[in-house]
């Protein structure tokens, strides 16, 4: 994959740099259109809900040749820093959150990574100064897409994936 400046992180696709300090862009490199509006659509629609998805800014294009969607840029903390208590808290937040996005027709469906993919199990979700934060939504899906039935078997993975999620905050 090319490396681009002030790159903030990489994917399996993509390539996230910073663009300024509130901004961030997503790079999708080659022939994405199909990608970039669904995924532009997926935020959208999440971002109405509440925040727990990053925020979606705009489409645009990086140095005239590369197709990007600009995000807000999310600064991290470790959880770790943090008392227990506190981390009990933003789980539980972050499950109110997840069930409003259910019940509204979004389910992120990469809260784990695949085991095979380099990185942390769980890089994308994010701890910053407004709790946990959901990076990403290029394999989340909307109900109305993939219909009721699809959805329901996204829905039980990802509370799935919490449940090992919230072992991995509260036991490290």
């Amino acid at each position: 994959m090319k490396k681009y400046p002030r790159t903030l992180s990489s994917g399996a696709n993509n390539m996230v740099i910073a663009l300024s300090e509130t901004e961030a862009g997503k790079l999708f490199a080659g022939d994405s259109r199909s990608d970039i509006g669904s995924e532009a659509e997926k935020m959208r629609f999440a971002n109405q809900v509440n925040r727990l998805l990053v925020t979606f800014i705009r489409l645009d294009v990086y140095n005239d040749e590369t197709e990007m969607l600009v995000m807000e840029r999310l600064y991290p903390y470790d959880f770790r820093a943090f008392e227990y208590e506190r981390r009990q808290l933003w789980l539980d937040l972050f499950k109110s959150e997840l069930e409003q996005l259910h019940k509204a027709g979004f389910v992120h469906r990469d809260l784990k990574r695949p085991s095979e993919l380099v990185g942390q199990p769980f890089d994308n979700i994010l701890l910053t100064s407004n709790g946990f934060r959901l990076v990403d939504a290029g394999v989340s899906a909307l109900k109305k897409q993939v219909g009721e039935k699809l959805f329901a078997r996204f829905v039980e993975q990802e509370w799935k994936e919490f449940a090992q999620f919230e072992n991995f905050v509260l036991n490290r």
